[in-house]
């Protein structure tokens, strides 16, 4: 069974997690370390002929342009991660709507294909915002990964279907992150923080059963600042979140090559939209 491999499109000061401790307008300052680790992914996947989709960022598109056109040339699947890494669920609707609508013009601008995919970033569309999918389909998407069927203290819809669903009762379709039911709940098997915490054997384990007991594809999804244990350490950050992002970076790499060797990859186009229908 093939699954989807997305890779969200962000550098390290970006993540949510260090919004408090790393001001926006600093951004440019920032030494940016997308570059490198964009081409050490493009040149994994190639290693072991796969495509992806990328969730990009349209601050990362807009700065470094080149990043999306060598995307798009090497065969995989542009999407958008929104404009500016600002959670779905911090925005009003007039300004989630200027927030996709920039990023998704930016994207086919210099990627010169149709945006089709969206994904939120940390996973901020749940049970209190399920309007920002209309505010999606409005905008010309026609599918989301944005609602984690789990409990976490700062995202997730534990209630939500495991697997793909039509939010709105119509043509927009929701992909969720990968989860197995055990013990009642949902336990997730879709990769970021938990990929890195769990030992590699489990996180097999678990996408193995997805595949095998509910005959799901999964949906699997890391950062590119993932693979890079030399990214500059932050201060003053608490004990979890320093925990959180940092565990295992050195170890990413060779986990993501295990897994293009343990199971068939492709885009979330081709894994999911080809049946759709």
């Amino acid at each position: 069974m093939r699954n989807a491999m997305t890779i969200d499109v962000e550098d390290y000061f970006q993540v949510s997690a260090f919004a408090p401790h790393i001001a926006r307008d600093s951004w440019d300052s920032q030494p940016c370390r997308i570059e490198r680790n964009i081409e050490r992914i493009l040149a994994l996947l190639a290693a072991h002929d796969t495509h992806a989709t990328f969730f990009t960022l349209g601050w990362i598109a807009e700065r470094y342009p080149q990043l999306v056109r060598a995307i798009v040339a090497q065969g995989h699947e542009l999407a958008s991660h929104g404009y500016g890494h600002q959670r779905a669920s911090d925005l009003s609707r007039e300004q989630f709507h200027d927030d996709i609508t920039r990023a998704k013009g930016l994207l086919e601008d210099i990627g010169g294909v149709a945006v089709r995919g969206y994904r939120a970033p940390s996973f901020s569309i749940g049970s209190r915002n399920l309007w920002a999918l209309d505010t999606l389909r409005d905008a010309g998407h026609i599918y989301s990964s944005s609602i984690y069927p789990i409990a976490h203290d700062h995202y997730g819809m534990p209630e939500a279907p495991r697997f793909a669903f039509h939010p709105l009762n119509d043509a927009m379709l929701e992909f969720p992150p990968s989860t197995v039911q055990l013990f009642g709940r949902n336990l997730p098997a879709a990769g970021g923080g938990y990929f890195r915490l769990m030992p590699y054997a489990l996180s097999r384990w678990l996408m193995r059963r997805v595949n095998q007991a509910d005959g799901q594809p999964c949906m699997f999804y890391f950062h590119p600042w993932e693979l890079d244990p030399e990214q500059p350490r932050q201060v003053g950050i608490s004990a979890k979140t320093r925990f959180r992002h940092y565990v295992n970076l050195n170890r990413m790499e060779g986990r993501i090559a295990h897994l293009l060797r343990d199971f068939e990859w492709g885009r979330v186009d081709q894994v999911f939209l080809k049946d759709a229908a």
